[in-house]
C-alpha cells in the first residue's frame, strides 16, 4: 500500500498557480524530507497530504483513502501534525501540564473534551520516558524551553498512534544544541512504526532516519527519490539557483555554496 500518492495535482490560490501537475509516492517503510526555496509549493503540499486542503485538480491518496470518497476528519485521526507554529494557535498549550498536552493527541484536539481512561495516563507516561521528558514532568508547557516544547509536540502527535507523521521545519528557532536534541527523537518515532514527511530549509537536518527526499521548485518536482541520488551538487543547485556542493559526515548531508 502507497502512504501518500499524488497524482498530477495542480493547487491554485487566487490567481496563484502553487501546485503545477505535482506527481509523488511515499511507499512503506520510506521516510521522506522535503527541500525547496520558500514559495517552492512545500506548505500547500503538507496541507493538502494532511488533509486540510483540496487541490484544485488531480488525485489524492493518504493511507489508501482517497480524497472525494473518504471522510477526511476521520482519515486526519491517524496523521500527525508538528510544526514550530503550532503553539502559537491556542492557549490550551500554555496552561496545560505536558502530560495533558500529549494525552490530546489521542483525540486530535487542541483541549481535552473526552474522558480520558487509565490506558491514556499508561501511555503517556511510557512517551514521556521515551522522548526524556522525565525532568519536566507535572509542569506546564509554558515554562519549558524551546526545545523541550518541540520534543513535546512531536510525543503529542505520536499519542494518536498515526500511520503519517508530517514535521513541518519543526527546528526552526532552536539553536544547535535544541536542534539537535530535537532531532535525536526521530529515530523514537521511526521505532513507532510511522512513516515521516520532514520538511526542513536545512539540508543538515536530514538525520540518517531519512531515507528519501523530495525537491521542489516552483510547484514541480526537481526529483524524487533515495536521499544519495537526490541529494546532489547538480541538483541541489538547480533547487537553490545557486551553485552548492553537498558533502556527507555519518549519513547526514551538508551545503557549501561554490
Amino acid at each position: 500500500m502507497s502512504i501518500v500518492k499524488v497524482s498530477d495535482i495542480y493547487f491554485k490560490r487566487g490567481d496563484n498557480q502553487i501546485l503545477k501537475g505535482l506527481d509523488w509516492e511515499i511507499s512503506e517503510g520510506e521516510q521522506w524530507g522535503i527541500l525547496g526555496l520558500n514559495g517552492s509549493g512545500k506548505t500547500s503540499l503538507l496541507s493538502i497530504i494532511s488533509t486540510y486542503e483540496i487541490p484544485s485538480s488531480g488525485e489524492v491518496k493518504v493511507l489508501g483513502k482517497r480524497f472525494g470518497s473518504t471522510y477526511l476528519p476521520t482519515l486526519r485521526k491517524k496523521i500527525g501534525y508538528v510544526s514550530s507554529s503550532l503553539e502559537k494557535f491556542t492557549d490550551f498549550f500554555w496552561t496545560e501540564t505536558i502530560e495533558r498536552v500529549i494525552i490530546s493527541g489521542k483525540f486530535a484536539s487542541f483541549g481535552i473534551y473526552d474522558q480520558i481512561v487509565d490506558e491514556d495516563w499508561v501511555r503517556a507516561e511510557y512517551i514521556v520516558k521515551e522522548f526524556r521528558l522525565e525532568h519536566v514532568k507535572g509542569q506546564k508547557f509554558s515554562v519549558l524551553s524551546e526545545g523541550e516544547k518541540r520534543r513535546v509536540l512531536i510525543a503529542r502527535a505520536l499519542m494518536g498512534e498515526p500511520d503519517l507523521l508530517i514535521l513541518d521545519e519543526p527546528c526552526s528557532g532552536l539553536d544547535i544544541l535544541a536542534r539537535e536534541q530535537f532531532l535525536e527523537v526521530l529515530e523514537i518515532a521511526t521505532r513507532n512504526n510511522v512513516h515521516l514527511v520532514y520538511v526542513t530549509h536545512h539540508v543538515e537536518e536530514l538525520v540518517p532516519e531519512i531515507t528519501h527526499v523530495l525537491l521542489l521548485k516552483e510547484g514541480e518536482v526537481v526529483a524524487a527519490g533515495p536521499k544519495h541520488e537526490v541529494l546532489t551538487d547538480e541538483l541541489l543547485s538547480e533547487t537553490y539557483n545557486v551553485p552548492v556542493s553537498v558533502e556527507w559526515r555519518f549519513d547526514r548531508p551538508y551545503l557549501s555554496i561554490k
